[in-house]
């Protein structure tokens, strides 16, 4: 992971945990621990995700989570 990679996955963590209302902590784990949606979701979608707007980022998340079945 590049360190623009980890400051965007940063990013994508805090954001979509003050849209759930969770601690980002939560959000770290459910992403990296109790599924792999953070490796095989996030870091391959950078190049795609990075340059867009924040709202269509989480969008784009949230939808993910809900078809990967990761849940906070």
């Amino acid at each position: 992971m590049t360190k623009s990679e980890l400051e965007f996955a940063i990013f994508c963590v805090e954001n979509t945990a003050a849209v759930l209302q969770k601690d980002a902590v939560d959000v770290y784990r459910a992403w990296t621990a109790k599924s792999r949606f953070l490796y095989d979701f996030i870091i391959p979608e950078y190049e795609t995700l990075h340059s867009q707007d924040k709202n269509y980022i989480i969008d784009i998340l949230l939808r993910a989570m809900q078809e990967w079945g990761v849940a906070v």
